[in-house]
C-alpha cells in the first residue's frame, strides 16, 4: 500500500540499503535506489522525489554534492544526510550549510528515522 510519497535513497552499503528499504516500504513509501552519487544525480530529475536520503561517503559524487544539487535545482525537496558515527563534525556542518534538512547518524534507530522522514515529507 503506497502513500504516494517518493523517496530517493542514495546508499552504497548493502546492509544499510536493505534496512532502509525494509523500514520505508513498510511505511508505504515508493522508493528509488541509487548506489552512487552519479546515479543519484541522473535519477533525481526522472523521479522528482519528495525526499532524498543520502549517505555522505559515496562513489563518484559525495552526499554533500548531491545535497548541493538538490538544493540548487529542487529547492522544496528535503534532504536527510546519513553519516557513520565518528565521521568528522565539519562534514555534518557542511551538509547543513549546503541546505540539508536533517542529519541521522549510523547506526540509526528505525523509529527515529521514520519520525524524521515523516516530519519532512508530510509538511
Amino acid at each position: 500500500m503506497s502513500n504516494g510519497k517518493k523517496i530517493l535513497i542514495v546508499e552504497d552499503d548493502n546492509l544499510t540499503m536493505n534496512i532502509l528499504e525494509f523500514i520505508l516500504k513498510k511505511e508505504g513509501y515508493a522508493l528509488t535506489i541509487a548506489r552512487d552519487g552519479s546515479e543519484a544525480i541522473e535519477k533525481i530529475p526522472e523521479v522528482n522525489p519528495d525526499l532524498v536520503i543520502t549517505d555522505v561517503m559515496l562513489p563518484f559524487k559525495s552526499g554533500l554534492e548531491i545535497t548541493n544539487f538538490v538544493k540548487e535545482n529542487y529547492t522544496n525537496t528535503p534532504v536527510i544526510i546519513l553519516s557513520a558515527l565518528g565521521e568528522e563534525e565539519n562534514t555534518v556542518t557542511n551538509g547543513f550549510k549546503l541546505g540539508a534538512d536533517d542529519f541521522i547518524a549510523k547506526p540509526f534507530n528505525p523509529k527515529e528515522l521514520i519520525l524524521r522522514v515523516k516530519r519532512l515529507i508530510e509538511k
